[in-house]
């Protein structure tokens, strides 16, 4: 059959378009790639909130386990022992060559810690600072291996006698609120307390709380400046909350005792008083300034 013109044209074009579609594939396959030429978009990142900033910065196991800033941790054993090895490497080492290190002791160390707070707040840096510092203030507040040896030999006692000398006074305050006042409002067993704080500080009676209040016990029965503490009757405890009570306002006034600050319940001349149910020869000899509860309290003229 014989075929059109028309037909061979058609033909004819696409042949030659199915040639430049295969030409077409064959350049793109092959031709190199410009990467100069292919350019990506910039991006700046959105700032991070604060809040989450904040989570951020947080210890993998939580915000409320903030490790504590270096300086005010409290003063631990685990801490102290920290500081003892730090202080035994830098003593090993002579920077300057001009000296043999001084030798870290026992009793040095013990200086360091034996005038601590009450308070439990210390921290390491504060405590150490206070510790080597001695009581009357220094000019440049350095510390030297002449101040260390010269406050241990002023007479300090290591840290678990200080402990123990500080309980005995808290339970002698606590007896002498228990006996003397338990009947008492809290402002009548604090100013008993705040009686015996007084004497301690005067000059006049011994200068420890239980040396106020056991003073001439040893001399016979109702010889002694607090009745309890010679009737010969033993220093039981029958009433479990006065007594709980009469041992938390011991812990608060021995406190402030050690701390050097005032009391506040009467005046700091107040060293003596009585009941209201006796006249003592000795009340006419002395200025009544408060009548709180049954006692009278009596100051120096």
């Amino acid at each position: 059959m014989k075929q059109t013109w028309q037909t061979m044209t058609v033909r004819t074009i696409s042949h030659v378009l199915a040639l430049c579609a295969v030409v077409l594939v064959l350049v793109v396959t092959f031709s190199p790639a410009h990467a100069e030429t292919i350019k990506v978009a910039s991006v700046a990142p959105l700032p991070v909130p604060e809040g989450i900033a904040a989570v951020r910065s947080q210890p993998a196991i939580g915000p409320t386990m903030v490790p504590v800033p270096a300086g005010q941790q409290p003063l631990t054993e685990a801490l102290l022992a920290n500081y003892v090895e730090r202080q035994k490497e830098l003593r090993s080492v002579d920077v300057l060559g001009l000296a043999e290190p001084d030798e870290l002791t026992a009793d040095m160390l013990m200086s360091y810690i034996s005038r601590g707070s009450l308070g439990g707040g210390n921290s390491a840096v504060s405590a150490i600072a206070s510790f080597t510092t001695p009581t009357s203030a220094r000019a440049d507040g350095a510390l030297s291996t002449s101040t260390l040896a010269a406050y241990i030999e002023s007479g300090y006692q290591p840290l678990p006698k200080r402990l123990e000398h500080a309980n005995a006074e808290r339970d002698c305050l606590a007896q002498a609120i228990y006996h003397e006042a338990r009947g008492e409002s809290q402002a009548g067993q604090l100013a008993v307390a705040n009686v015996i704080v007084n004497r301690a500080r005067s000059g006049k009676f011994p200068d420890t709380l239980c040396g106020v209040i056991y003073q001439n016990a040893d001399k016979g029965r109702y010889r002694c400046q607090f009745t309890f503490a010679c009737d010969g009757r033993a220093e039981t405890v029958g009433e479990r909350r006065a007594w709980a009570r009469s041992k938390d306002l011991a812990q608060q006034v021995y406190a402030e005792f050690a701390l050097g600050e005032n009391v506040g319940a009467v005046p700091r001349s107040t060293l003596y008083y009585h009941t209201t149910a006796v006249n003592p020869s000795w009340a006419n000899t002395f200025d009544a300034v408060a009548q709180i509860g049954s006692h009278i309290f009596y100051a120096t003229n």
